[in-house]
């Protein structure tokens, strides 16, 4: 799904890890096929990751169609102006499907999800065109019907409450690790129909996942084993007593010959488990953390809230997936015939990344973008992409990050940082941008729901 934003994995491609030494740059010299300009900036590094925005401004500027080698070797262009950006992610030209992908046989495992061709979870909507993406998307866009979201609601309400009734009473908390993480996890486990009594598992595979993100491919290769090997049982069990979920309604149409193979719904499965999460846990970190640093606009959605007014929460939710979004690069695509873009000759098997964070502050586009304004309208960003491979879990990732940043700020209205902005560290993924952790304090409250523990969430 991407909850799939823009159909999209979790810390991919070519992690910011210790495949280099750091500060060593990525750009290619001087003088050789796509060199970067006198005075490109140094990317991929920690301080990067801290604050790309100010490199992303320069390349618009200077080279908005950038060639450069990723910390994993693998070479490809940078698209960072809004039109190019918008143009890039809908043509067709772009093909998600790996094969396409120029590279010898041996590098293709350094794009993409670590561990999923070895497991046999390709077929999914990230590595693959129409007419199969068309097939696929189909079947599975069922579950994210504004009606069926407007269901689930209430449990990511619930979800919400119980979480922030765990640490409520202390004072102080990480939003990361407490909330803002196992939140998308118990949710999509329940829209999957993975049972209560298994939930913890993929929330301990999913923490593997960010944790190994930024870093060696290898961790996140086991917990995609792992995940693999329980998907297959639970589509077993799933076959013999259906539900009403996901995986149920899966399995229903492939026995009624819509052709979706038991790979492919393992693949769908697991995708939306493995890119269905970060997203939203990075929405939540990356939205609460801009309004504690701008308390201006926290005070204002505090007193639209607290009047029964969620004008500026809907407008608000917008404003924050652009001003610093959950997914920083779309997914891998892939040139299949020659194409220009930006000026640039992109030739076949050329690996494209669409710089959703540097076309969503362009100022061609966006009036003071690197302002926060939630109450901004002409607000046509491109968080969760643009085309046929536009998010298909967007309305479950706005609903969890309206019910997250209004129940905070309802239950926990003088939430405030504990420490210096400039002690948080964001994780190394290429991909995904978000915090390791954010500690904030509190004045105690109390728990609103009894009998909380793990097992009732």
């Amino acid at each position: 799904m991407n909850h799939s934003p823009t159909d999209r994995p979790t810390g991919q491609p070519g992690d910011r890890s210790t495949d280099r030494p750091a500060g060593q740059p990525t750009d290619r010299p001087a003088g050789q096929p796509g060199a970067c300009p006198a005075g490109a900036p140094e990317l991929f590094t920690w301080e990067f990751a801290t604050d790309p925005y100010p490199a992303y401004a320069w390349l618009r500027e200077h080279s908005p169609v950038h060639r450069t080698a990723l910390p994993s070797g693998v070479e490809a262009w940078l698209v960072t102006r809004y039109a190019d950006a918008r143009q890039a992610l809908a043509d067709t030209r772009l093909s998600k499907n790996p094969a396409h992908h120029a590279e010898p046989a041996h590098a293709k495992g350094r794009t993409g999800i670590p561990g999923e061709r070895k497991a046999e979870l390709m077929t999914h909507l990230l590595n693959i065109d129409p007419p199969d993406h068309t097939r696929l998307r189909r079947l599975v866009s069922k579950a994210f019907t504004p009606r069926r979201v407007a269901e689930f609601a209430p449990r990511v309400q619930e979800l919400t409450d119980r979480l922030i009734d765990r640490f409520i009473a202390e004072g102080k908390a990480d939003l990361i690790h407490e909330f803002a993480f196992p939140l998308p996890i118990y949710a999509i486990c329940d829209l999957l129909g993975v049972p209560r009594e298994d939930q913890d598992d993929f929330r301990d595979w999913a923490g593997m996942m960010i944790r190994h993100g930024g870093g060696p491919r290898g961790g996140v290769a086991r917990s995609v084993k792992k995940m693999r090997g329980y998907l297959a049982e639970l589509i077993h069990r799933k076959r013999e007593n259906p539900g009403d979920d996901l995986i149920s309604e899966l399995i229903r149409v492939a026995d009624h010959g819509e052709h979706l193979t038991e790979n492919e719904a393992a693949a769908m499965a697991f995708i939306l488990l493995f890119a269905g999460f970060e997203t939203t846990v990075n929405l939540i970190g990356n939205g609460v953390y801009a309004l504690l640093r701008n308390p201006v606009q926290r005070e204002r959605l505090q007193r639209s809230l607290g009047v029964g007014e969620d004008g500026l929460l809907e407008t608000g939710i917008e404003e924050l997936l652009r001003y610093d979004g959950p997914v920083e690069l779309a997914t891998w695509r892939f040139a299949t015939e020659p194409l220009t873009l930006g000026g640039q000759d992109i030739a076949v098997g050329d690996p494209v990344l669409v710089v959703l964070a540097a076309a969503d502050r362009d100022p061609e586009r966006f009036e003071d973008p690197d302002v926060l304004d939630l109450a901004r309208r002409d607000n046509q960003h491109l968080g969760y992409g643009h085309g046929i491979h536009y998010c298909l879990g967007a309305p479950l990732a706005r609903l969890e990050g309206r019910t997250a940043l209004a129940t905070l700020l309802r239950r926990l209205p003088d939430l405030r940082l504990a420490g210096e902005p400039a002690d948080l560290r964001w994780r190394g993924g290429l991909i995904m941008r978000g915090l390791r952790t954010l500690p904030v304090e509190f004045t105690p409250g109390s728990p609103e729901a009894q009998g909380d523990t793990l097992s009732t969430l």
